[in-house]
Order: structure tokens, then C-alpha cells, then sequence
């Protein structure tokens, strides 16, 4: 089918217009283009029903409306709508008839049009979105069309909508074989023979191979099509060399070409046993993984490709060779970019089954919608190389019991049945799944499983509970379900469960950020234990202080976990909502043993002495920053150096603090408590007596230079291309200076548009759109430019006070 982007010029308004005699709210519709995000342009609301899991902003219904010609001679086409995702309980109106709806906020939803069609004439689509019945997500959401549209056109007799699935049957570096399955639809007036014509391109557009196959087809009926196709010297798609094919498909009839598609796809093999563990392309590989939600920080829900692009780039810049999409299926904006990139995926399907965890999440809609809903992702992410592994859901509270257990097996075999080519994991919290007997739970902790204060430390005391064998006994059938059993905080678990299940693969699907040393050691000691996913990569809005750090014991927590307002983000992410790197995610590559070069990160000289108040996910608030106020001179400080090696030398202004051990044996950590002098400190690390790496900070003057950094100075004039431009305070020679926040303002002349513009402060405003200026956090900020359908050049211009304007020049194309 023809498809094209439905994405500009539609009207959004707050409320249900369906009804427009009976308007409830006064404003005037605003010309919008999507992908559009209506909750990050509410106001923050301390009191929200929604509280700390969306960052304190609150839901609401909202209304988007389209105009659309439809020409006389559609009425021998078929015409069809995508949403790639609407947050949530949308209702699709054509005409002002319901056309179709979709409870899941994180579906992609087809809708066919043509029966509520107007010939000749202009048509409205209308999508009222629902999401003001609160709570019902445990972390930001966004509300409305977050995602792409797409309007698709095809004759009565065409390729189905994810119609074509392709298949790598074997593989090694001689021969691949390929299956690509095509299905045909036909809804004219009779029966039909086509010739169904495919052919593989690889990435330079080279022919690679070919093949055509005939159907006869039924009035009403679909036929499915299975080529098989050989190219020899196969270019294996991996994570050094994401090689792509791409699959041109065509349905021929009398000679003439009447639909057509286009689907790319990866070569590659997978294979999973205790010897080796997992193995791409037979190579055996660990996942170095990160957790993410699907918000895109300053952006907010909207999932615009480049967004993704960018945000894949930096997590794999960083280390990561995985993405757990963390508890809903995956856009396709991010798939496509980890297929381009070399990321591997696991895309997980729920967040609750029947087991409600918030009044109104999808755990109302899931025993009616389950099944459309797995097979929306698995038709989305089929040809997607990056996927390696489907996950039925996070800490289900239902498998517990056995009726639990029995959905379990039921998602699993459905999955099964639409794809054998890819692992099916859960993703169980031992607690969590204790939850429905949590009484019994607790009456049977003796004091060697944890009980009685066997432990004083929270942390130590819950991976003693872990340990417990009545967690063993309720999760021993759903593990034997899947393929692969994914542990959430179960690291206390990993080799007893290895011995005592020799058939079992695990992996850590969900693990704390500062335990990624022992984490690691255990992933690289057994074969059976694939990989690491650490929450989170990145940061994310909502589940406001989850890893926030605090150095007062009156703060107030709720749960004892998350922070009241003013808290905005989670702040456990590797890498903050801008896409800058935090101290933890450097320790994690030196952990990984990615990095040689030692990391200095200094805590606060105020904090000295005081208590840490945190919780699992809180790393110490140290930055890798030696420019503290003057007050500060001769006072004590604390000093973490990060580094594989053996021993690690610091130096303040060229002295010897001292000579500490660090490497593997002692948590990769050398800890100095030291005294603040302005100058520069100086880690040498070495390892057989030999120095190995340096990492040197200096003391910044006060901040002059506005340095404004764009990750590219050319954007596509398509309405759709985001610019990133990262803002950092400098001094006159080009230090970074953390120390002084100042309000940038921004001023742009030419075709684009300002699309957020923040930082990444835990307990900052929200407010990124919309707004000419923001203050700095630690020094630095972040400003996202979109295009418009003009080319030419664009001026940008930022300014503060005491500090010298910056221009760039970005040109639109």
C-alpha cells in the first residue's frame, strides 16, 4: 500500500469534542503536528491524583481532529489509518462514527476507513484520548498521539498490512537461507491469480537475489505466500556490523504492478544453551543491558525517530549492548534505530495482568485485549533484527498463584505460535510474586532466610529474603514456561538456583545500579547467566526520586522509596533526560572493562560528614567537578576515584594525597577524604607498577562562554528532524563550570521550531515547551530544534547574563 505521513495540521483541543454543542472547555483548538504530548503541557500539580508516579503532572481528556480529502475514485481502494501509539483509551471517530478504539496506551492500532468514508468530499478523523481516570501508570505517561500516523491507500486486492514476514532459516558466512512469507488480501468483486515478485537489496542498493511465486486468491479471502530465497556471502547483521537487506515486494496482476512494500531485515543467528549461554551469529555474547521507559526527557512521551536515534547512539557510546523497553512494547522509531545501530532488544509486553498496580492501568483491559495486544507487537517487531527476546510482563503480581501461572503458559504458546525465532522471558520480582500470600510469606522467614533482623542493612536483608525457598517453590513453573527466567533483583538467587535448575538460562532483567560489580562477576563466572539490565540506562520523568540521594533525615519519602513534589524524575538513570553521562554510568564501563582511563567524581564539600539518605537505586550526588564556593577552602571533601587497575594515586595541585587500592577486589573504588583547595586534582592509576590512565579536573572561573555544542549542523526541511544542542557554562579558557547556574535565553530566526528546551535538575519545573529560556542545571542544558517544510538557514542564539552570546547556524535541506 501507498503510505504517508498523517501527521501535520491537525486541531487539538482539552476535552471531548464529540459532542460540539456541548463544548466543556472554552479554549480554541490549536493547530498541532504529531507526534504531540498533552500532559507535558500541564501544569505540575503537587496535589495530582497521579502523584509521584507521572512527576506529579496530571492526565485529562483531549481531542484531535483532521480534515482530509477523499477523491471520487477511492471507492475501489481501501484506505487505512496507523497510530503508532495513543495514550490511552482512544476513540477513533470518522464522520462522527466510532471507527474503532484501543484501551493500551502503547499499542500501534489500525483502523480501517472505508465504510464511514464521504466520496468526492472533505472527511474528519477525530481521536478523543482518555486519561483522566488517575492513577493509571507507576511512571510518566504522556497523554495523546505520542506517536507517528500514517495514512495507507491500496487497491481492493493488496499485501496485508504486516503482511510480510521474513524468516532466516539458517546462516553461517557461506549461504543464508531466507523465507519471506506474503500475505494477500483480496476484497474486490472476484477471484484473482497474482504473481507475488520479491526481491533482496542490501544496503547499497545491490541486487542480491529474487524470486517470484503465483496465488490464486478468493473474493474475501487472504492467501499466504512462502519464497525461499539463498544469498550466498551473506553480510550477518551483529553488533560491530549491523548489516541490513531490504525486501521489495510486489503483486503483479496482467502485468501491471498494483501494491507494493518494503521491509528491511537482519541476517542473523541466535542460540541459547548452559554451556555457552547466548550466542549471536555463534559467537557467545553477555548482555550488557539498560532499562528504559519510552519518554524522551525534555521532549517528554513524544517518540520522534531521531529522538530514538539519538538516545540508542549514547546508551551504545556508553556501553550498553542491550535495551530492556521497559514495561510496554517498543516504538518503532526505536527499533529501527537499534537495527541500524547494533543494539539488541528485549521488547516486553505488560506491566499487569489482571493484578491491577495502579486504580486504572491496564490491568482492567488486559483479560479482553491480551491477545491483540501481544500480536500488534510481534507483527511490529518480526523483521526487526535487534529483537532477541520477548518478555510477557514485569513483576506480575498474578503468578503467585496458579492461575497466575496458567495465563503464563497461555501468553507464551500464543507468542509461540506467531514467532519460533525469538526467547520469551518474565521478568519476576520474588517479593513481588509473594505478595498474594504475603501473610504465610512472612509467618515462615526464619532468621538465617532474614528474619529477626538477620541483617541491619535494608538492601542486604531483602536479598536474604530472596532466598527464601517458599519464592523458589512459586516461581518454579512460570520459569519452566519460558526460556529464559528474568531475575529483578534476585542477584542472592543467581548460583543456587543455577545448581539447583540445571536447565535453566537466567538473566538479571532489573538490577540496582551500585551492585553492578557483583552483578558482573557473577554474569562473567557462569555461563548460564546471559546478562545485566541495570535500572535504568537512562533517566526518566515520573517515579519522582526513586534514586534520589538526600543528606537530611527529615526528607519526606512515600513508600520510604519515591519523593513528594517538588521531585520530577527518578534520578537512577546511567544517563540523565539531556543524554548527559552521570558518574555511575563511567564506573559501569570501567566495571564492563570498556575503559582503562580512571573517573574522579567529588561529593559536595557541604555533604561532608553528613548521613547519605537514598534508597537501592541512589547513587552518591558526587560530580566530576573541582570548583566548590570559597567557603569551601580547607574544608574536608570526599573523593571517589573509579578504576580497574590495581593501585590509584590522587594529587591536589601536583601533592600526593595519597595511594589507595582499587580494581575488582575492592568494588573498582578508591575513596579519599581530603581537603578542597582550588587548582587541579590529578588520579594516576596503575597496574603492575605501571601507570595505565589519568584523569585530570581543573578549578573553573566563573562561567564567561555560553558553549553550545549541536549534534549536527544539517537538518531535513520534513517537518519532523530534531537538532539536539547541548549547552554547557564555560570559563574564559574552557573549563566546565558546575558550580553557577544562569537562565539561558533562546532565540531562533528561520525555518524551525523550539520543541523543548530544559535540563535535567531531579526536582526541576517541567516546564520544557513553550518557554524562550531555562536555567542551567549544574551548568549545563539542553535545547531541541525541530524543522519545519522550509529549507534555508537557521540562526540560533543563546544568551545569559555575564556571559558572551553564542550563535549556530543549523541549515535546513
Amino acid at each position: 500500500m501507498l503510505r504517508k505521513d498523517f501527521n501535520r495540521d491537525w486541531l487539538f483541543s482539552k476535552g471531548s469534542k464529540i459532542l460540539r454543542f456541548m463544548p466543556k472547555e472554552k479554549e480554541e483548538p490549536v493547530k498541532v503536528d504529531l507526534p504531540h504530548d498533552a500532559m507535558i503541557l500541564e501544569s505540575r500539580d503537587k496535589s495530582s491524583r497521579n502523584e509521584h508516579h507521572t512527576g506529579y503532572f496530571p492526565g485529562g481528556v483531549y481531542t484531535y481532529t483532521k480534515k482530509f480529502f477523499v477523491p471520487e475514485d477511492y471507492k475501489n481502494k481501501t484506505m487505512i489509518v496507523e497510530f503508532e501509539g495513543v495514550y490511552m483509551n482512544a476513540l477513533v471517530y470518522v464522520n462522527r462514527a466510532l471507527a474503532g478504539k484501543c484501551p493500551y496506551g502503547y499499542s500501534n492500532f489500525y483502523i480501517k476507513l472505508d465504510r464511514f468514508l464521504k466520496y468526492n468530499s472533505e472527511n474528519e478523523i477525530m481521536v478523543v484520548v482518555k486519561n483522566s481516570a488517575e492513577p493509571n501508570s507507576r511512571w510518566y505517561s504522556g497523554s495523546g498521539i505520542y506517536r507517528y500516523v500514517k495514512l495507507m491507500v491500496g487497491n481492493l486486492l493488496h499485501i496485508g498490512v504486516d503482511g510480510v514476514k521474513i524468516t532466516t532459516l539458517d546462516a553461517d558466512k557461506d549461504e543464508a537461507i531466507i523465507e519471506v512469507m506474503t500475505i494477500v488480501e483480496n476484497e474486490g468483486t472476484g477471484t484473482k491469480q497474482v504473481i507475488v515478485q520479491t526481491e533482496i537489496k542490501d544496503e547499497e542498493g545491490n541486487f542480491v537475489t529474487s524470486d517470484s511465486a503465483r496465488v490464486t486468491v478468493y473474493r474475501d479471502e487472504a492467501a499466504v505466500v512462502r519464497q525461499r530465497l539463498y544469498i550466498r556471502d551473506p553480510k550477518l547483521w551483529s553488533l560491530d556490523k549491523p548489516n541490513l537487506y531490504y525486501c521489495y515486494s510486489k503483486l503483479i496482476l496482467d502485468g501491471q504492478v498494483i501494491d507494493e512494500d518494503m521491509n528491511h531485515f537482519g541476517i542473523r543467528k541466535l542460540q541459547l544453551n548452559r554451556r555457552d549461554g547466548l550466542m549471536l551469529n555463534g559467537e557467545a555474547i553477555k548482555l550488557r543491558g539498560a532499562c528504559i521507559h519510552h519518554d524522551n526527557g525534555v521532549l517528554g512521551a513524544c517518540s520522534f525517530a531521531r529522538a530514538e536515534e539519538r538516545r540508542v547512539k549514547i546508551l551504545k557510546e556508553a556501553g550498553f549492548n542491550a535495551i530492556r523497553m521497559a514495561h510496554n512494547p517498543a516504538s518503532k522509531g526505536l527499533l529501527n534505530a537499534c537495527d541500524r545501530l547494533g543494539m539488541l532488544v528485549m521488547d516486553e509486553a505488560f506491566d499487569a495482568w489482571n493484578v491491577s498496580k495502579t486504580d486504572y492501568d491496564y490491568g482492567n483491559h488486559f483479560s479482553e485485549w491480551w491477545q491483540e495486544d501481544i500480536k500488534k507487537m510481534i507483527d511490529k517487531d518480526y523483521n526487526h533484527p535487534s529483537v532477541i527476546i520477548y518478555s510477557i510482563g514485569n513483576e506480575i503480581p498474578d503468578i503467585g498463584n496458579t492461575h497466575g501461572v496458567i495465563w503464563a503458559r497461555k501468553i507464551t504458546e500464543y507468542i509461540r505460535s506467531l514467532d519460533k525465532t525469538r526467547y520469551i522471558t518474565i521478568a519476576v520480582n520474588g517479593m513481588i510474586s509473594a505478595v498474594l500470600h504475603i501473610e504465610e510469606f512472612l509467618k515462615s522467614v526464619k532468621p538465617q532466610d532474614g528474619g529477626n533482623n538477620q541483617s541491619s542493612n535494608p538492601i542486604q536483608k531483602l536479598e536474604e529474603l530472596m532466598t527464601h525457598p517458599m519464592i523458589g517453590e512459586m516461581t518454579e513453573e512460570v520459569f519452566g514456561v519460558v526460556d529464559i527466567a528474568g531475575y529483578n533483583y534476585m542477584e542472592s538467587r543467581y548460583e543456587m538456583d543455577g545448581e539447583k535448575y540445571p536447565n535453566r538460562i537466567i538473566c538479571g532483567t532489573e538490577t540496582d545500579p551500585p551492585s553492578i560489580d557483583r552483578n558482573w562477576r557473577l554474569v562473567k563466572r557462569n555461563s548460564y547467566l546471559i546478562g545485566d539490565f541495570t535500572w535504568t540506562g537512562w533517566d526518566y520523568l515520573g517515579e519522582a526520586g526513586v534514586g534520589g540521594i538526600e543528606y537530611d533525615d527529615s526528607v519526606e519519602s512515600i513508600m520510604g522509596i519515591f519523593r513528594t513534589y517538588p521531585w520530577l524524575l527518578a534520578n537512577c538513570g546511567d544517563i540523565d533526560i539531556c543524554g548527559f553521562r552521570r558518574p555511575q554510568s563511567y564506573y559501569r564501563e570501567i566495571v564492563w572493562g570498556l575503559r582503562k582511563e580512571p573517573y574522579i567524581g567529588v561529593e559536595n564539600p557541604a555533604y561532608y560528614g553528613k548521613k547519605r539518605v537514598g534508597t537501592r537505586w541512589s547513587w552518591p550526588d558526587v560530580i566530576d567537578s573541582w570548583t566548590w564556593r570559597e567557603e569551601f577552602i580547607g574544608k574536608p571533601v570526599r573523593v571517589e576515584v573509579y578504576s580497574s587497575s590495581e593501585m590509584v594515586e590522587l594529587y591536589i595541585n601536583g601533592k600526593l594525597i595519597g595511594s589507595k587500592p582499587a580494581g575488582e577486589e575492592n568494588r573498582f573504588k578508591a575513596i579519599f577524604d581530603t581537603v578542597y583547595e582550588p587548582g587541579e586534582i590529578l588520579a594516576i592509576s596503575y597496574t603492575g607498577g605501571k601507570e595505565d590512565g589519568r584523569y585530570i579536573i581543573r578549578t573553573a572561573g566563573p562561567p564567561e562562554i555560553i558553549y553550545a555544542e549541536p549534534d549536527k549542523k544539517e537538518i531535513n526541511a520534513d517537518g519532523d528532524d530534531l537538532v539536539f544542542i547541548e549547552l554547557m557554562l564555560e570559563d574564559k579558557d574552557g573549563n566546565r563550570n558546575y558550580l553557577y547556574d544562569k537562565e539561558i535565553y533562546i532565540d531562533i530566526k528561520g525555518p524551525a521550531i523550539l520543541q523543548g528546551f530544559g535540563n535535567a535538575d531531579p526536582k526541576g519545573s517541567g516546564k520544557f515547551y513553550g518557554n524562550k529560556s531555562t536555567v542551567t542545571y549544574r551548568g549545563r542544558a539542553l535545547a531541541v530544534i525541530r524543522s519545519t517544510l522550509e529549507k534555508g538557514e537557521i540562526e540560533i542564539t543563546f544568551k545569559a547574563e555575564g556571559c558572551k552570546e553564542s550563535k549556530i547556524t543549523i541549515t535546513a535541506r
